[in-house]
């Protein structure tokens, strides 16, 4: 029987922690990720619940000799040890989408800040400069869009581009959804080499796998148009920081919009990025939005819940 002040949680913010109290009165939580020093203070922790910067690897859950479910709020569960949680028969539950759509609007808001040059709009502004001189936009309507991945967040990103911005939008996913292409008026192609080729902005989405890792490296970006704009809110190892900083100081892009960085538990390594102009970066806060946020917890305590009672776990990590 697991006590419920046995359970742990990770990453809270302060205008969440009612909300995790008034679930699990005897519950314990942290702001700060999952760490090996946290570990320490938690050895008695049968269930954990963290996001992407909890270190759930095999170190620091190691440290847990009674733990019997790992709980993220996320989509992504790259940041888990699933190896490690299947020899010791511990579910892995993440939570599938807590609001896709609001992942979807960041893409848009990045990609017309940077086509529209928000920013530099606005600086010029706050100088008591109303000249467009320079400013001049990228419009969106029949430009080509080339999506990597349509899970939810991807078919959603097609779905507005071609009904919302009336863009040809062309997709990859290793398995393709007909229906679906239908469905959000997209067309999907063959190979990642037609998006290359043919697109003239790309937006990522999709997880991170040892075969995803720099999939955005120097061999595919020279493939790609001279001008082409980069959406990153996927994750930021999708990217080989180094090409991608070649690839803008030789202007290959018109613009790059990250929401996400490859290293972003040590920025130093990517302080070049960080500072390099023309380039827009937001902290990953592409799901964090108000009805998103709420969801992640429902749907992590809805797990949470399930384990307890000893029924199936419906978000389950397959095959964990």
């Amino acid at each position: 029987m697991i006590s419920k002040n046995k359970i742990y949680f990770f990453e809270v913010e302060k205008e969440d922690q009612k909300l995790v109290s008034e679930k699990y009165p005897e519950a314990q939580f942290f702001s700060e990720p999952f760490s090996r020093e946290l570990a320490e203070k938690c050895t008695d922790a049968e269930i954990v619940c963290g996001m992407v910067h909890s270190e759930f690897s095999a170190e620091n859950l190691g440290i847990l000799p009674n733990l019997k479910l790992i709980v993220t709020r996320s989509v992504g569960y790259d940041h888990i040890d699933l190896k490690f949680a299947s020899e010791r028969n511990i579910p892995v539950c993440n939570v599938p989408d807590y609001g896709s759509h609001v992942i979807a609007e960041h893409v848009f808001a990045l990609l017309l800040s940077s086509c529209r040059n928000v920013l530099e709009g606005e600086e010029r502004t706050n100088h008591d400069n109303f000249s467009a001189c320079g400013l001049r936009g990228i419009a969106l309507k029949d430009k080509t869009l080339g999506v990597i991945g349509t899970g939810r967040i991807g078919a959603h990103v097609c779905r507005v581009a071609a009904c919302g911005f009336g863009m040809k939008v062309i997709a990859y996913d290793p398995k393709p959804n007909q229906e679906l292409a239908k469905e959000c008026s997209f067309k999907y192609v063959k190979s990642l080499e037609e998006i290359w080729k043919q697109a003239d902005m790309i937006s990522l989405h999709t997880p991170l796998l040892p075969e995803t890792k720099h999939m955005i490296n120097t061999e595919t970006i020279a493939k790609m148009k001279d001008g082409v704009i980069l959406i990153n809110t996927a994750r930021g190892g999708l990217i080989d920081t180094s090409a991608l900083l070649k690839a803008i100081r030789n202007k290959k892009f018109s613009h790059v919009a990250l929401d996400v960085i490859e290293h972003e538990t040590n920025i130093k390594e990517d302080k070049e990025l960080l500072h390099i102009p023309g380039v827009i970066i937001t902290p990953h806060i592409a799901f964090y939005a108000d009805q998103s946020m709420k969801n992640m917890y429902t749907e992590s305590f809805k797990s949470i819940d399930e384990f307890l009672a000893g029924k199936d776990l419906g978000f389950q990590v397959q095959g964990h």
